[in-house]
């Protein structure tokens, strides 16, 4: 049937779309944690994450979060590539608190990058529809 309609040109309806009453407007933050330090001192250790995730992760969002191990790879400004294990933390949150949660997310990336030595934490952004 799918294939039907979008043979007649009729675009695609995948995901939440197909149920559009399901849910509110939510915001998706994606947080990108590498553990490679700058200053050449071993890796962000588990027990180092976890425990910057109850310091500071978790009280700027203690309605909840997800939380996935990675490996990822990135290349240094020496064109080196560097592959190492990551931390993936997931945040949902009424769209209407995206400004003020703004401003909690990139705390939260400025006090990794400092207290770790960190380029950067990575950042992505979707609009969803959540329910709970």
């Amino acid at each position: 049937m799918l294939l039907a309609l979008l043979g007649a040109g009729l675009p695609a309806l995948v995901g939440a779309a197909l149920h559009p009453s399901v849910g509110e407007p939510y915001q998706e933050t994606r947080l990108y944690f590498g553990t490679e330090r700058l200053d050449g001192r071993g890796p962000v250790g588990q027990q180092e994450f976890m425990r910057f995730l109850d310091r500071e992760i978790t009280p700027a969002f203690p309605e909840g979060l997800t939380l996935h191990d990675g490996y990822g790879q990135w290349r240094g400004q020496d064109g080196k590539v560097v592959h190492e294990t990551s931390y993936e933390v997931v945040l949902l949150y009424p769209e209407k608190e995206a400004d003020e949660r703004n401003t909690r997310i990139e705390r939260i990336r400025q006090a990794y990058e400092d207290q770790y030595r960190q380029d950067s934490v990575g950042r992505s952004d979707d609009k969803v529809s959540a329910g709970f």
